[in-house]
């Protein structure tokens, strides 16, 4: 069964559901919608060695968040509250973090890592002054194209130097429904692979490769050409795959939002006795 290009788990099950047939269940997979202040939300878990063969993706927890009905600075909050509380349990309680913003700063569909590192509240340095703070620090090293380094060796030589408790990746995905294109938060407890849901792979980041829990952010940005041919000729064939991935209006516009939504979710998650309010000072 061929599986149309996604980063996210919800479309790989609704895909794979629809090609297997409406009511097929699909073993190892569990899929329930949900509601999260006012935003919808679908929890995929795949629990077994089947679920990940079937969806082509690793066993864990994978979250996403509808957030297309976000608008003005109460639905930034709301948004970042609901993104915070998505991420706070899939965290260690205690113990520095470590924040990776991985991408292209130069184009701006890959861009939404490294954006959400001038969101970030950085308290590394400030342990002993605030010690009621949990330690955070964060790092953005471009690609390989442009430091001829993997984003995995990067973060790993951080890592191991500082020891965090858990890593936060934060990186643009890719949909395989124009509707998702800057429209979704997906969090997950897996890790992630840059590149993947554009068929560049690199080293994976997860647990085996940087031995801490190493949960990823993500939004779509990108939709595959041989998508929307799939979906426009409802051919369920083998649509060429020739390498163009689309990307939506206005987009610097809303990688700048959906920057601040998840760098202000990670900092409530990490800092449970701030508010956005908070933030909004010490951020400026």
């Amino acid at each position: 069964m061929r599986m149309i290009r996604t980063d996210l788990a919800m479309e790989a099950h609704a895909c794979w559901k629809e090609s297997a047939g409406e009511t097929s269940e699909l073993k190892g997979v569990i899929a329930r919608e949900e509601t999260l202040r006012g935003f919808p939300l679908t929890r995929v878990e795949i629990v077994d060695n089947e679920g990940a063969a079937a969806l082509q993706k690793p066993q864990g927890t994978y979250l996403t968040l509808d957030v297309s009905r976000c608008q003005g600075p109460e639905g930034l909050q709301e948004a970042a509250g609901a993104v915070a509380e998505l991420l706070e349990p899939l965290l260690p309680e205690e113990g520095p973090a470590l924040v990776a913003g991985l991408g292209n700063p130069a184009m701006t569909p890959d861009a939404l890592g490294p954006r959400c590192m001038d969101h970030l509240l950085i308290t590394r340095h400030l342990k002993n002054v605030l010690p009621q703070l949990r330690e955070t620090a964060a790092l953005s090293g471009g690609v390989l194209g442009t430091t001829g380094l993997e984003a995995a060796e990067w973060v790993r030589g951080v890592a191991e130097h500082m020891k965090p408790a858990a890593v936060i990746v934060v990186d643009a995905l890719a949909a395989r429904s124009l509707d998702r294109l800057c429209q979704s938060v997906q969090l997950s407890d897996t890790g992630l692979v840059p590149g993947s849901g554009v068929g560049n792979h690199r080293m994976a980041l997860n647990r085996e490769t940087l031995g801490v829990p190493v949960i990823s952010v993500g939004v779509p940005t990108v939709v595959s050409l041989e998508t929307i041919i799939h979906d426009l000729t409802d051919d369920c064939g083998n649509p060429p795959r020739n390498g163009f991935f689309l990307t939506p209006d206005a987009i610097d516009e809303k990688i700048k939002k959906l920057s601040k939504i998840i760098a202000y979710g990670i900092n409530l998650a990490l800092q449970p006795g701030l508010t956005v309010s908070d933030l909004d000072a010490l951020l400026v």
